[in-house]
Order: structure tokens, then C-alpha cells, then sequence
């Protein structure tokens, strides 16, 4: 299959999905009540449809294409197929800012949660950029990566630890469970700033990461500036995951499961995977998120739970096709 087809695919996918999501969910709703939504967005059909479930599934879609952006920028910059935007620590530090402050009592103050989270992934971040900058080989950048990430989840348990009460800490492990429950079109636009920025960066940083499969002599041969390059790449994926993290708490496997599903008509060159990773994160949420909504359960399940779930298994029927093809 060319590229070209695959992004068609992938797109339509992606659109049928948010449809999709869009018109089914908990309530019901009859034939002449989407009409009635298309023609009077006030009624209460039109608000179930377009306030509740479509900057649901909108912002559902915008964090999957971040973090399948992230994964595949991250997994093109260590040339190592298993990262993911949480191997280099940003997913954790988001989840230690959110932690720290519900359990300080912020979350009564309007958007100090989502704000605690970025600023935990822009640390994380920076402090990766640095250490991208000092040291070339990814082996060494995985391994500062988890000790960043080792540390941070070490925080997060002190955090529950301490925290003043059970409540408190229900709260805390319900934010990092995930969920993209109860967003509105203006947390859709405060997601999409960073991400925007995140995804300029990793766009930019296209021509490196494929030179990177060259080797990191010839990289450094080819007249390309490959340290900003390379920074580039590790601050817009700390700043999609970041983004992703503060908007909806932490999600895993899509990350790591959507370069996977596209690599087959993308090919090996990191800079042709980026594009398709995101379209395929974006819809593999939005199927998560709508699962979350409609199985039949007695609360909602967490996002990150339906990831999970799903993800896990899909993630290895990918690996084992993977080997086969190795072998082969």
C-alpha cells in the first residue's frame, strides 16, 4: 500500500470514528432527534450532541494524534521501536504536578490542575533537552529517561502517601487513571496550543530523524544542525505528551502501539511515520474513549483503563507479527 492511499485510509478511519462517537452514546437518541440537534443546536438534543459528546470525541482525537505523534518522534530519535512518550519521564512528572496539586487543594481553582501537569512535563522536558544536548547515544538517553521517570513515580507515591485524606487520594489515582470525561470546546483550544507548538517541533525535526537511521556519524556529516534537531524532537514530544497529560491524565499504549500499526506502508523512515502515527493515535482513542462510554458498567470506566485493556493485546499481536516478519 503507498503512503499516499494509507493517509486517505487513515483519515477516513479517523473521520467515521469521531461520527461515530459523536452520535452514539448512553442516551439514546431517535432519528428525528439528531435532526432536531442539526437544525436547533440549543434543544436538548443538540446539546447532548454537540456540548457534551463532540468536543468529547474531538479532544479524544486531539490527545491520541499527540501522543502517536510523540511515540513515533521518540521511537525515530532512540531508534528503539518499545518508547513511548513515557520513557523519557514526561508522562510521570505531569502526573506527579496534577498529584501535587489536588492533593494542595487546587483543584477548586479553575484549570491549577491541568497547569500543575504542563509545568511538571516542561521540567521533565528541559531537563531531557539538556541531556539530549550532552550525550548522542540514546542508550544513555532511555536510561537518564527512566531514572527521570523512576523518580517522579517515586514523588507520586509519597504524594498518596501523604496525602491528607482518602478522599484526597481517591481524587489523585481518578485523575491519573485518564479521562477525557466532561471536556469543553475551551479546554479543547487550551489542549491544542502546546500541542500545536509540540507538533512544529517534531515537524521540523523530520529531516534528523531520518538522517538518524544513517547512523549518528553520518548524521553528523550531513550538514544538518542535528543538536537542535535532536532537541527539537525531545521538546515537542515532552510538550505533546505534556499537553496530553494535563488535558486527560495519563494514557498508555498509544504512544507506542500507533507508529506499530502504520510502520507496514510508512516504511522504516522516521520522518514518513510521523504524519500517519498521529492519525492512527487519534482514532485509536477516539475507539477507546467510545468503548469507555458505551459498555455497559455501573460507572464509567477510566480511559486509561480501556487503553490498557485493549492496548496491551493489540500491541502484541503486532509484536508477534513483527517477529514473524524478522524471522522470515
Amino acid at each position: 500500500m503507498s503512503r499516499g492511499r494509507g493517509l486517505l485510509i487513515l483519515t477516513l478511519l479517523l473521520l467515521a470514528a469521531v461520527v461515530v462517537a459523536v452520535l452514539v452514546g448512553e442516551t439514546p437518541l431517535r432519528p428525528g432527534d439528531y435532526w432536531t440537534a442539526l437544525t436547533r443546536p440549543g434543544s436538548a438534543p443538540g446539546e447532548i450532541l454537540w456540548t457534551i459528546r463532540a468536543p468529547r470525541a474531538c479532544m479524544a482525537a486531539l490527545i491520541g494524534a499527540a501522543l502517536g505523534l510523540s511515540g513515533a518522534a521518540l521511537q525515530g530519535l532512540l531508534r528503539n521501536p518499545l518508547a513511548d512518550p513515557g520513557v523519557l519521564g514526561v508522562s510521570a512528572s505531569a502526573g506527579l504536578g496534577a498529584g501535587m496539586a489536588i492533593a494542595l487543594g487546587l483543584a477548586a481553582i479553575p484549570g491549577a490542575i491541568e497547569l500543575s501537569a504542563l509545568a511538571g512535563a516542561l521540567v521533565a522536558g528541559a531537563l531531557v533537552v539538556a541531556l539530549a544536548a550532552r550525550f548522542r547515544e540514546p542508550e544513555t538517553l532511555i536510561l537518564l529517561g527512566v531514572s527521570i521517570s523512576a523518580f517522579a513515580g517515586a514523588l507520586s507515591s509519597l504524594v498518596y502517601n501523604l496525602s491528607p485524606s482518602p478522599v484526597t487520594t481517591a481524587e489523585v489515582l481518578s485523575w491519573m487513571l485518564g479521562s477525557v470525561a466532561n471536556r469543553d470546546w475551551p479546554d479543547l483550544i487550551s489542549t491544542a496550543i502546546p500541542a500545536a507548538i509540540g507538533a512544529l517541533l517534531v515537524a521540523w525535526s523530520a529531516r534528523g530523524l531520518t538522517m538518524l537511521t544513517l547512523g549518528e556519524e553520518t548524521a553528523a556529516l550531513s550538514g544538518l544542525p542535528m543538536a537542535r534537531l535532536r532537541a527539537a524532537a525531545v521538546g515537542g514530544a515532552a510538550l505533546l505528551a505534556g499537553a496530553s497529560v494535563a488535558a486527560a491524565g495519563i494514557i498508555g499504549f498509544v504512544g507506542l502501539a500507533a507508529p506499530h500499526l502504520v510502520r507496514r506502508f510508512a516504511g522504516d523512515d522516521p520522518g514518513k511515520t510521523l504524519l500517519p502515527s498521529a492519525l492512527a493515535g487519534a482514532g485509536l482513542l477516539v475507539l477507546a474513549d467510545l468503548a469507555a462510554r458505551v459498555i455497559p458498567t455501573e460507572q464509567e470506566l477510566k480511559l486509561g483503563v480501556v487503553t490498557a485493556l485493549f492496548g496491551a493485546p493489540l500491541f502484541a499481536l503486532v509484536a508477534w507479527r513483527a517477529a514473524r516478519s524478522w524471522r522470515a
